[in-house]
């Protein structure tokens, strides 16, 4: 699965087994948004994570941030 046009947001939707890990997902998202100083707009429930990006010193368009960090959350998610 790829990330959507969500508006003017970039979207994608990850489905995991269980809340743990969901939230071990998040965990380790949060840790390179952080490192990245980009951080993204998310929701959870049980064992769902939605994730918009955009930037939000560029008037909220898609940058070069969000598809540095689209990356990095793909190879998070897609770990074994």
């Amino acid at each position: 699965m790829s990330w959507d046009l969500d508006g003017d947001k970039m979207y994608r939707k990850f489905t995991f087994d269980n809340f743990d890990l969901a939230w071990d997902f998040m965990n380790e998202v949060a840790q390179v948004a952080k490192k990245q100083n980009h951080h993204p707009e998310w929701k959870n429930v049980y064992n769902q994570v939605e994730i918009w990006l955009s930037t939000h010193d560029a008037n909220d368009s898609i940058t070069f941030k969000d598809l540095e960090l689209a990356n990095e959350i793909d190879l998070i998610f897609e770990k074994p």
